[in-house]
């Protein structure tokens, strides 16, 4: 049965790529209000040894969005402008 995404919910996965602490634990995705979140969670111990989950949600355009500004920023060239003065010309 394939997964149907349904308003206000969402599914979490374990996090099998976890490779630090800060890693979240759980993976997901969730649909609130018909905009598409990242959906993750850490299983934390409060200071009176209480086991709980923190949650997250970050809207998928606006990751989308700042990771192709980042990827833009960090392979645009770095070329100064031409001077229009032809005494630049070296020939």
């Amino acid at each position: 049965m394939e997964y149907e995404k349904k308003d206000n919910s969402g599914a979490l996965f374990k996090n099998a790529d976890k490779t630090t602490e800060t890693d979240p634990d759980y993976k997901g995705n969730a649909m609130i209000d018909g905009t598409d979140f990242w959906f993750n969670a850490w299983i934390n111990t409060s200071k009176a040894g209480q086991k709980y989950m923190k949650a997250s949600f970050s809207p998928k355009q606006q990751t989308h969005a700042n990771g192709v500004q980042q990827v833009q920023q960090a392979i645009a060239p770095q070329i100064e402008p031409l001077s229009e003065s032809e005494d630049d010309i070296p020939f």
